[in-house]
């Protein structure tokens, strides 16, 4: 029953599909961050803005912790409360995006993402920057 062709995509159809036939997503563990940021856009000067790109939270502690604090990987993951292979990824999309604003001449919007503060008063965020 095992080597059954019709056994093996009955277990993936049960294992894909929950509730109503959608695929459930994994939800996101929240990226802590130290502190919002005191600029929340980056505008090109002196020549025509060819439109806007946003930069999340978490990438933007990612990039501070790296390249501002010039801490490792390993250690930088373990501020921001993620695995190395995480805050690797998180790191690289968001090098991505200032990049792609630099070359462009997009405007930078620093907003939303989904993180936590590190602190005292620790308030929990989702993607939008909306409370919950």
């Amino acid at each position: 029953m095992l080597d059954s062709p019709y056994y093996i995509d009955y277990i993936l159809i049960k294992c894909s599909f929950h509730k109503d036939n959608f695929i459930m997503p994994r939800i996101k563990k929240p990226r802590f961050v130290s502190r919002y940021p005191t600029i929340t856009a980056f505008v090109p000067r002196g020549m025509f803005q060819t439109g806007e790109i946003t930069l999340s939270l978490e990438g933007l502690e990612a990039i501070r912790l790296s390249d501002f604090e010039h801490l490792d990987q390993e250690t930088a993951a373990k501020m921001m409360e993620v695995s190395r292979q995480t805050y690797g990824r998180i790191l690289s999309e968001a090098r991505g995006i200032v990049s792609e604003a630099l070359v462009t001449g997009k405007a930078l919007i620093i907003e939303g993402g989904s993180y936590e503060m590190r602190g005292r008063h620790r308030k929990r965020r989702r993607r939008g920057g909306r409370e919950f």
